[in-house]
């Protein structure tokens, strides 16, 4: 048998001491089973708790395990994108370490991928153990991003997918800051096809995506792909400066030609906050963008990686950045 390794995991990891071991366990088997070389390799996004030292443990007991710890917190989408920089198989899973999604699915992706697709990605049809209000906003999310963008990004999808590696080096062209992994391989094109499963609920630990930066990442996501939120602030403009000037004929009609003119500040106070209130929202949709052109601008490295373990000599203890241009 080759020594070639055919299959890299990807796992970010965050803070996932209490789920990490079962992870480790379930990933294993499934790969063991699988009976051809690969790797799992564990990302440390910055954990605060002992996820970092029980992660190295299992690699020093285990060489086909691989560690890559980032410096501090660069992110999930980032997490992902290191775990792929430093991976060596001819496929690439990407899968998170909570158990949401089932690692037993691993097998069925690979034989897509015998089969020629170059992406296979887990399609959700039931979602287990999460609230009715994120069930809903992530159905109302995915369709509202598929009809912003021109990008068949595919809807109820995750990061659990498995890509080939000729996806993977295209991936490594694409040095945007604010990443939106599952976008991003939509828009490189490629054969693409879905496996339906059932998301469990979490293994153990909370949710890492809480509703701030589950806003955060639906911003940029959105930004990423469309331009249609500069469009619409600017059709709401016109619509609005066309109304108020449409009101302004009908004050002066009404001063000229009748004696019902209504007097009294309450209504043009209403009126100057409602349009204040849509300028600053049209400004703040400007400022997204302006500000993802700032970070793009500024250069500074994707991330920056202080320590890897059972990684090549060329890849072992040394600090590793990955340019963001």
């Amino acid at each position: 048998m080759s020594d070639k390794i055919v299959c890299s995991v990807v796992v970010p990891l965050y803070n996932e001491e209490e789920v990490l071991l079962e992870t480790y366990k379930r990933l294993k088997s499934v790969m063991d089973s699988l009976n051809e070389p690969y790797e799992i390799i564990f990302v440390n996004d910055g954990s605060k708790d002992k996820t970092a030292i029980m992660a190295n443990e299992i690699c020093s007991k285990d060489k086909t395990i691989k560690l890559v710890d980032f410096a501090r917190n660069f992110g999930h989408q980032t997490a992902i994108t290191a775990g792929m920089d430093f991976s060596e198989g001819e496929a690439i899973v990407v899968i998170d370490a909570d158990l949401q999604d089932p690692p037993e699915l691993i097998p069925k992706m690979i034989e897509k991928w015998r089969e020629g697709y170059d992406v296979v990605y887990g399609k959700r049809k039931e979602r287990k153990g999460e609230t009715i209000f994120k069930k809903v906003t992530a159905k109302v999310f995915y369709r509202f991003l598929r009809n912003m963008t021109d990008v068949d990004i595919p809807v109820d999808t995750g990061d659990f997918r498995l890509i080939d590696r000729k996806v993977c080096e295209a991936l490594k062209l694409v040095n945007e800051r604010n990443r939106y992994i599952r976008g991003i391989i939509s828009w490189l094109g490629f054969k693409q096809i879905g496996i339906e499963f059932t998301r469990e609920k979490r293994f153990a630990g909370e949710t890492k995506y809480p509703l701030k930066k589950m806003l955060k990442f639906a911003s940029d996501a959105i930004t990423s792909f469309s331009y249609k939120p500069l469009k619409l602030a600017s059709y709401f403009g016109i619509m609005l400066s066309f109304c108020s000037f449409v009101y302004l004929i009908v004050v002066i009609c009404m001063k000229l030609f009748t004696e019902h003119v209504q007097q009294g500040w309450a209504s043009t106070v209403a009126i100057n906050l409602f349009f204040h209130g849509i300028t600053l929202i049209i400004l703040g949709i400007m400022g997204e963008y302006i500000g993802r052109i700032y970070d793009e601008a500024k250069g500074r490295p994707l991330y920056i990686v202080k320590h890897t373990k059972n990684f090549s000599e060329d890849k072992e203890d040394k600090i590793t950045i990955r340019k963001s241009n």
